[in-house]
């Protein structure tokens, strides 16, 4: 272990940049370098990229083909069968029974959610609102929920005049 002083922010967090650990994160250092070598390679290729795939396809021609060949992916064999004209006439009956079944219990489910009725508009009672009271709105909000009896607040004096 190193006797090196890891930065941190005066809270105790590490500072921007700063991970706490000094052995590095290899995977990230492999990535590094993997994009810096892509980069240089790509560099590389714009100067003379074409040239070189030109020289080899002329000198070595099977080289070229090889790098060709590797390039395209591989062959995939694709067969068409036609499963429904090899089912019996039995394994088709029960396909269409299991199909009607499985479309039946969908049906049944969405009817199911279904509710009939027909709404009917209803008015609910107006606030009953003392008419001496000090804050109507606290008063109707009390008789919607429940009335409740209310402790007496501060009463605020009056300031002496001239202070």
């Amino acid at each position: 272990m190193s006797n090196q002083v890891i930065e941190r922010k005066p809270n105790g967090q590490f500072a921007k940049g700063v991970s706490g650990n000094l052995g590095g994160n290899a995977q990230r250092t492999r990535h590094i370098f993997n994009k810096a070598f892509l980069e240089a390679l790509a560099a590389d290729f714009r100067k003379g990229g074409p040239e070189a795939i030109a020289k080899v396809r002329k000198q070595q021609p099977a080289a070229y083909m090889k790098i060709c060949a590797l390039l395209v992916p591989r062959e995939m064999q694709v067969e068409h069968t036609n499963r429904i004209k090899q089912m019996t006439d039995e394994e088709l009956e029960a396909a269409v029974e299991l199909l009607q079944g499985m479309i039946d219990a969908k049906l049944a489910g969405a009817n199911a959610k279904l509710v009939e009725g027909i709404a009917e508009p209803v008015a609910l009672p107006g606030p009953d609102v003392l008419p001496n009271s000090r804050n109507k709105v606290l008063d109707a909000a009390d008789t919607a929920v429940g009335a409740r009896k209310r402790k007496p607040g501060k009463s605020r004096v009056p300031s002496p005049a001239g202070t």
